[in-house]
């Protein structure tokens, strides 16, 4: 019984609950049974089964009321640890921030359990977010639920790898993530689900552990294109302790899934076509592009001639802002404090402990940027290059409702590959990072599998707030793909 209750999607679940044909507390049961089954993933860092069993068991005695909080309620779900929870550790994966428990919620978190939903823990990522592969947490790398015949592990991708590999072997019904440059949109094509970056403001940043401030971006991570719409409307909205939230109304999202595209152009940049990016990606590429025409959107050549400036302007952004924000981790305050003769060495001992290899590499990177002498020669530039992009897209979709593009260069590769090499690690955002700089709704969704078997996926770029007509698209993009492929190790039972 509890593998088929892991089987359900939200809606899906939603519908149980509804019929009374389940409870919260079965469903959450059920959830805790596999996140114990699949450890060895390690997809977790910290699991709460009894304030999850306690969440559930409100939802139960509301619904037993005929009451109830929205399409949420009940529903067990899976947090980046990257988001503050109250009286729950929070670690960013880093051992700098050992021993810290918020006082306070995030925002995002708020609203989901405003809306009833249920936290079964605390998902592992790459540490402060910076990696894309979840290869840098000081509590290990996650693996991917997807597996070969070949007995390597593969990443399930990063930051927000944990939240993706949960999802994916059905260990919760979804899970949400942060995006900064591909954080939500790669692990979840190199793992077979949905993920969905919001526009910037489109989601609090309130009580987000910060990696870079004007690119982090909250969005669901999901099996089904309909549950990043009912995630995304409990998520969303104005916060007026985030200066950077939009003061904008939340539509529904999950009305825009009218399954109808006809008419609308969608664009095919010609940039994206890069040089190493794998065959089978690219007439993936192309077959999105027919399932779009055959539903009677029409294709359009569209150019984004700054593209290959992104990814060089997101690694100087980036790092710049990460080396200013992570500036508070000085063992004074809160976490880790590694005791010295004097302050300057306490301030050193603690920060060279707790700070893993790549985000020491990022916090040098950003402080030579921003440096005297420097400072004009790359960060001024590179958000020169920033407005660009901007533009770039502004003038694109003056032409085209949507863009069609690849959503990674390559399937998931095993864990332990590229890792000598930072600049390939990099290049695993060369077709996310854009979106992100320019600051607009991104999505990936799973539409197909790799000559070896493992998931691709296809991406999503729409207007600035305008999210319909992004899950517009995907819904038929989706629909047309018919991607129902299941990882070797699902824990919570098939689908």
């Amino acid at each position: 019984m509890s593998g088929r209750l892991t089987s359900f999607d939200i809606a899906g679940a939603r519908d149980l609950l509804d019929a009374g044909e389940t409870s919260s507390i079965e469903l959450t049961e059920a959830y805790l049974k596999a996140m114990e089954a699949g450890r060895d993933l390690n997809a977790f860092i910290t699991e709460v089964p009894e304030a999850a069993l306690e969440r559930a068991r409100t939802s139960d005695e509301r619904r037993a009321q005929g009451e109830t909080l929205g399409p949420l309620d009940g529903i067990p779900i899976a947090v980046k640890d990257l988001f503050c929870t109250e009286g729950v550790p929070t670690t960013a994966a880093s051992h700098i921030l050992d021993g810290f428990v918020p006082t306070y919620e995030s925002t995002v978190t708020a609203k989901l359990w405003g809306a009833g939903a249920v936290m079964l823990g605390k998902t592992n990522l790459d540490e402060f977010a910076m990696g894309s592969a979840n290869v840098t947490s000081y509590y290990g790398p996650v693996k991917n639920p997807w597996t070969l015949d070949d007995g390597k592990d593969r990443v399930p991708g990063g930051s927000s790898g944990g939240s993706a590999a949960a999802v994916a072997a059905h260990m919760a019904a979804a899970a949400i993530g942060t995006d900064t440059g591909g954080s939500i949109r790669q692990p979840g094509s190199f793992c077979g689900i949905v993920g969905a970056k919001p526009t910037y403001g489109r989601c609090s940043r309130w009580g987000i552990v910060a990696f870079a401030s004007s690119l982090d971006q909250a969005g669901p991570m999901t099996r089904t294109v309909r549950d990043s719409t009912i995630m995304l409307n409990a998520m969303a909205g104005h916060d007026p302790r985030d200066s950077t939230s939009a003061d904008l109304a939340v539509p529904d999202f999950e009305a825009a899934l009218t399954g109808e595209v006809k008419g609308l152009k969608v664009g095919i940049p010609k940039e994206y076509r890069v040089d190493g990016m794998d065959a089978e990606i690219e007439g993936l590429w192309s077959q999105g592009a027919e399932w779009l025409k055959t539903a009677g959107a029409e294709v359009v050549d569209i150019s984004l001639p700054h593209t290959r400036y992104a990814l060089p302007a997101y690694y100087i952004v980036a790092p710049a802002e990460a080396s200013s924000n992570l500036a508070r981790y000085d063992g004074v305050r809160y976490g880790l404090r590694v005791e010295a003769d004097d302050l300057i060495k306490m301030y050193e001992e603690t920060r060279g402990r707790g700070f893993g290899a790549e985000v020491r590499r990022r916090v040098l990177i950003g402080t030579y940027v921003l440096s005297a002498g420097y400072y004009d020669a790359y960060y001024i530039k590179a958000q020169k290059i920033r407005t660009l992009i901007r533009r770039d897209f502004s003038s694109a979709f003056e032409d085209v409702d949507v863009i069609l593009a690849p959503a990674t260069p390559f399937a998931a590769f095993a864990i332990g590959e590229k890792m000598d090499d930072p600049v390939q690690m990099y290049l695993n955002d060369v077709f996310t990072v854009p979106a992100s700089l320019a600051g607009l709704p991104a999505m990936s969704v799973p539409a197909g599998l790799s000559a070896e078997g493992l998931p691709l996926g296809l991406q999503l770029i729409a207007k600035a707030f305008d999210e319909e007509t992004m899950f517009r698209a995907a819904g038929v993009v989706e629909e047309a793909a018919g991607f129902d492929a299941a990882p070797a190790l699902r824990v919570g039972g098939r689908s």
